[in-house]
């Protein structure tokens, strides 16, 4: 089929919308409910178009594709329409631009520039609405939010269901249940899908400022193994631009350490090797699922609690970083650790929620690891508030004794990424013997559902890799029937793993997440060293200091219990 748009004749396939179309050949049509990863709304009616031969207007995002039509994006009336339903939507949304995760990329500002529309014209209708708080992590401000409900999609899809749409005056709008079998993972899907800034992480950036500056404190700041190829995006880099030296340099220059957490990762993909072989030698609890994603495992201590002996006990890399800092470079360095700050800074909004965890405390709950997390946006918008701009700085290496790591733990932020440094490692451990191939690209992807046989020394180990906690349940339900389905399972509650976190720079969606996640592969593809055993560094750790039992078990390995409801309104 062909159709015509502002003169301009396309090739189309049955099926597809006037706004997809638009899209692939680069005609801009302004939306603020669409987005690619969900169900087409037609609520905003911003995507407004005319058709020659029919009377009105019609929404490009719902409207299919016919042989033959004949398409105008523009027009006096067109211009006049949008620009009404934009300042209607306006009316409803309170601005609040100088503290938004839109920061310089605001969609709905964007569209009113071109319109020349008035954000100003009404007085908010909407103050006395409220903020609901989801637990340690997450903010959601009714008094934001355009009545799109790309958040209750986006909830759906995750097979959460907590938003919910209620009846009030006329209006359904957008609230947390009450429901004592639906609670918050803390995932931030709602907010990565948000188009006007009405969810929020809980912000500690602030609070940060004070140990920054307080005489006898040392500040360290860890960096998750995606950030390096997200945060480029707050500084007007392209997507997937690899920042590590940069990463380095703006730390330092706040005058905190910086240490890279994909170090810790390497610690992870050994202990969870180690474990993984345990459990097969003595064939149970199987499958194994991985727990280095809080939002994966809160949903399955909530959910399926049934499940919970399938976790692997060791902790997330952040987690396991925090504790050597606070142990083993403490110990080096000197220092008290009660004096020593950490600040993680993570793709995810689930992290503000771990570190509150008390079972991943230490010395019996007396130490919290990490003090602090700052999402990516959050470490950004410190970032610009010093005027230190990530582009510019001069890149650094990293210091003694925790060097660069490698490619193995560099991955974990992609989907498979776990699952694929766990196994270079347990085949190792296995057949004895190093893998003549390191890549398990049969793991990798941003399917919501991977699964592979992976064939060690003639053991076929089954193994699958999960993102999105509605693909989790097809998982689980699978191994309600089955329960010897899989041997090994990776779940990361974001779409695409830790690339699409609830913490990223937003907007995101396929593409950005593939460009991001293909970086990644490019760093552990240049890397020295590919495997998280061979790293020198994880060889002295095991030699000097985790030569104790104690202290692995300390530091690296937690247990998880069955959640109530947390999250209440």
């Amino acid at each position: 089929m062909k159709i015509t748009i502002n003169n301009q004749k396309i090739a189309v396939k049955e099926g597809q919308t006037i706004l997809e179309v638009a899209r692939q050949n680069k005609i801009d049509i302004p939306t603020l409910c669409y987005h690619s990863d969900l169900t087409i709304q037609a609520s905003c009616r911003l995507c407004l178009v005319e058709i020659e031969g029919r009377p009105g207007l019609y929404t490009s995002c719902s409207t299919k594709v016919e042989d033959g039509l004949v398409v105008k994006t523009e027009s006096e009336n067109i211009a006049r329409a949008r620009k009404i339903n934009l300042e209607l939507l306006f009316a409803q949304h309170r601005e609040e631009c100088a503290d938004c995760i839109y920061h310089g990329r605001c969609q709905a500002l964007k569209i009113c520039r071109q319109l020349k529309g008035k954000i100003n014209g009404f007085t908010d209708r909407k103050k006395d609405k409220p903020t609901f708080k989801f637990g340690p992590a997450l903010e959601f401000d009714s008094s934001k939010c355009i009545d799109c409900r790309l958040c209750v999609d986006m909830c759906h899809r995750q097979g959460i269901d907590f938003l919910e749409l209620e009846y009030h005056d006329g209006l359904y709008e957008v609230v947390p249940s009450k429901d004592p079998k639906k609670d918050c993972i803390y995932c931030g899907q709602c907010l990565m899908h948000c188009p006007v800034g009405a969810f929020e992480g809980v912000g500690e950036y602030e609070a940060i400022e004070k140990p920054l500056q307080e005489e006898g404190k040392t500040v360290v700041f860890q960096f998750a193994p995606s950030i390096r190829t997200t945060i480029g995006e707050e500084f007007g880099m392209p997507y997937g631009s690899v920042v590590t030296g940069h990463l380095f340099a703006g730390i330092h220059a706040l005058g905190a350490k910086a240490f890279d957490t994909s170090i810790a990762a390497d610690v992870t993909t050994v202990e969870e090797a180690k474990e993984l072989v345990e459990r097969l030698e003595k064939k149970e609890p199987l499958p194994m699922f991985t727990s280095c994603c809080p939002g994966w495992v809160k949903f399955c201590e909530f959910y399926y609690p049934e499940f919970i002996p399938n976790l692997t006990t060791v902790r997330s890399p952040h987690m396991i970083m925090g504790g050597l800092i606070k142990t083993y470079w403490a110990q080096k360095e000197g220092l008290d650790p009660k004096n020593i700050i950490v600040v993680s800074i993570m793709p995810c909004l689930a992290k503000k929620y771990d570190i509150t965890r008390e079972e991943l405390w230490l010395d019996k709950g007396a130490l919290k690891p990490v003090d602090y997390v700052l999402t990516t946006r959050e470490f950004a918008q410190l970032l610009r508030k010093r005027k230190i701009n990530l582009k510019e700085v001069k890149p650094e290496e990293p210091v003694a004794p925790f060097p660069l790591p490698t490619g193995a733990g560099v991955i974990y932020g992609a989907s498979g990424g776990v699952m694929e440094s766990a196994l270079r490692t347990a085949y190792e451990k296995i057949t004895g013997k190093t893998l003549p191939q390191l890549e398990f690209k049969n793991v990798r992807g941003l399917q919501g559902v991977k699964k592979a046989v992976v064939d060690i020394a003639g053991r076929k180990l089954k193994v699958a890799v999960v993102n999105g906690t509605i693909n989790a349940r097809k998982i689980l339900a699978e191994l309600k029937i089955d329960p010897h389905a899989y041997d090994y399972i990776e779940v990361m509650a974001c779409l695409g793993g830790c690339i699409g976190g609830g913490g990223q720079p937003v907007p995101v969606n396929e593409e950005i997440r593939q460009q991001r996640a293909a970086s990644l592969y490019q760093v552990d593809e240049k890397s020295v060293i590919r495997c998280a055993h061979n790293s020198p560094f994880v060889k002295n750790l095991y030699q000097e200091y985790f030569n104790n039992q104690d202290n692995i078990k300390k530091i690296c390995h937690t247990t998880f219990k069955k959640k109530n409801k947390e999250v209440n309104r």
